[in-house]
């Protein structure tokens, strides 16, 4: 007989990998105060080779409203500055020749929507991956059935408990979306 308890282990491992790239995704959505996460698509031309932003200089937030990057070596501050204008973070860099500052500008109202729309596209994304998940795992519990290598019964059980971790992550999901509109919306 198949260990069905794999079918639901696997199932969640699924639904949390789910859970951990919208929590990213949200991370990448600005929201109105400084996070160095919205630096982590960027990539700096150095020795050759496209590297991540932190890879050569050490980001921090020393108020809500700016970004300190400093680069590791002064010979870098064109490249990142470059960087920076070339990528989608919308902020234009101000260097005083050792460091670079990114001013965060206030978010319009209308911007604001606009984020919280992305967010609720970001989580339904999610939700659409935990759905799959769990309609996966129901499949493959199915198949074992008709394989007779799983009870009926056995089967039904495995379901529910594959529905009842299903509900748990769609919970986690709108929470972390409340979470990350009521930030975007809080001026």
């Amino acid at each position: 007989m198949v260990d069905i308890k794999q079918y639901v282990k696997a199932a969640e491992s699924k639904m949390n990998d789910a859970l951990t790239h919208l929590d990213e995704q949200l991370a990448h959505i600005r929201a109105g105060k400084a996070n160095p996460k919205i630096l982590d698509g960027v990539r700096v031309l150095y020795y050759g080779n496209q590297t991540p932003l932190t890879g050569v200089a050490t980001v921090t937030t020393p108020d809500a409203k700016t970004i300190l990057i400093t680069p590791w070596e002064k010979s870098l501050i064109k490249e990142i500055e470059k960087a920076i204008l070339n990528s989608d973070v919308g902020i234009t860099p101000e260097n005083n020749g050792e460091t670079i500052r990114l001013g965060i500008p206030p978010l319009t109202e209308e911007r604001r929507r606009n984020l919280v729309k992305q967010s609720k596209q970001e989580a339904e994304n999610a939700k659409i991956s935990i759905r799959n998940a769990r309609r996966d795992a129901i499949e493959t519990l199915k198949k074992a059935v008709k394989a007779e290598s799983v009870p009926e019964d056995v089967e039904k059980d495995a379901e529910a408990d594959v529905q009842k971790v299903h509900d748990k992550y769609i919970k986690k999901v709108d929470e972390l979306y409340v979470v990350k509109e009521k930030e975007i919306m809080t001026v």
